[in-house]
């Protein structure tokens, strides 16, 4: 498969943990069994698949954003505890498409490397989850996309323009509007660089921080027409309840009658491993309910985990891989079965 390395039957087998009268979601998820990228999703759509999981291994855009890296193993920490999750009534997991991962380990750079070269092989990559995006959108299923820096939200952007044919919606759970100036491609422009091309037709940031965002940034937003709830309006002052707010942010997006993107930044989540990790931050349960509350009222195309970073927990590599791989998979299933029940 172009730019795709397909998640294996041998891969699978080791992560999983099987146990005698269970059925782990390991065991109904599909896998690839083309070598083809196009017949695989074909045939995945024929067999009543639904959602494509997808992972983007990389930290180039974090790291070409002047930030840490280390967002590159997301998606195996995931699939480490989602695999190993129990099917049954609430999820099957034959809904799920497993594809596996953009190609990125010729993009990945060594510490130390300028952030000219960083934004260089952004744009490579920013090309390549288009492709690769693109294709799985036209097949009829709703990527999930998990890993690499919030670089990558400019290509889905691009891809879910390409293959709806009209720009789209936009909210996110931020403390960063990602909004910054168009000074060459990393984690923090996503949304500035797709506004610029026409793939963003409205944007909101939930938990924008108030003093994590430059006056500039906030200039260049509102200019756009962008619009946010703060993290200290909400979780700090609480002037405003996160279901009012949910609400509100939903029935805008509504009326903007295109489809919706629902984008995460992991780094909004109190001590999460990640590029940017908040000792102040949204609480997981609340994550839980924007992508819920979101996947359910509006019509998705596609969801965005970014950030996490395994690697930057404080207590090493293991318990990074444990915590953002059972938050990863709970952020799954919130959307799943939010737009599996839709309105």
């Amino acid at each position: 498969m172009k730019y795709v390395t397909p998640f294996t039957s041998t891969k699978l087998t080791n992560l999983l943990s099987p146990r005698e009268g269970e059925t782990k979601l390991g065991q109904r998820l599909r896998i690839p069994a083309s070598h083809d990228l196009a017949t695989e999703l074909t045939q995945a759509k024929a067999a009543n698949c639904r959602f494509a999981i997808i992972g983007i291994g990389e930290d180039i855009g974090p790291r070409a954003n002047l930030g840490r890296g280390g967002s590159t193993d997301a998606f195996d920490s995931a699939m480490q505890q989602f695999t190993n999750m129990q099917s049954n009534r609430f999820l099957d997991g034959a809904e799920c498409l497993l594809l596996g991962q953009i190609e990125t380990t010729d993009l990945q750079l060594p510490d130390g490397t300028d952030a000219e070269q960083l934004r260089h092989n952004v744009e490579h990559l920013d090309k390549r989850v288009i492709a690769v995006v693109s294709q799985v959108m036209q097949a009829g299923l709703e990527p999930i996309v998990i890993g690499g820096g919030h670089n990558n939200a400019y290509g889905l952007l691009m891809a879910a323009k390409s293959s709806h044919k009209r720009p789209i919606a936009a909210v996110n759970l931020d403390p960063h509007s990602d909004f910054r100036p168009r000074e060459g491609r990393h984690s923090g422009n996503g949304f500035s660089y797709a506004a610029a091309s026409g793939a963003l037709g409205l944007y909101h940031v939930l938990g924008l921080h108030e003093l994590k965002n430059s006056e500039a940034t906030l200039e260049q937003l509102k200019a756009f027409g962008g619009d946010w709830h703060t993290f200290q309006q909400i979780w700090v002052r609480r002037e405003l309840a996160l279901d009012t707010a949910l609400k509100s942010i939903t029935n805008k997006l509504n009326s903007s009658q295109l489809p919706v993107a629902i984008e995460l930044d992991l780094d909004a989540i109190t001590n999460m491993p990640s590029s940017a990790s908040t000792a102040a931050g949204v609480p997981l349960l609340d994550a839980l309910l924007y992508v819920s509350y979101v996947a359910k009222h509006c019509p998705c195309a596609y969801l965005h985990l970014a950030e996490a970073a395994p690697s930057c927990h404080v207590a090493g590599v293991e318990a990074g891989y444990r915590e953002t791989g059972q938050s990863i998979s709970e952020l799954i299933y919130s959307y799943i079965h939010g737009r599996i029940n839709a309105l």
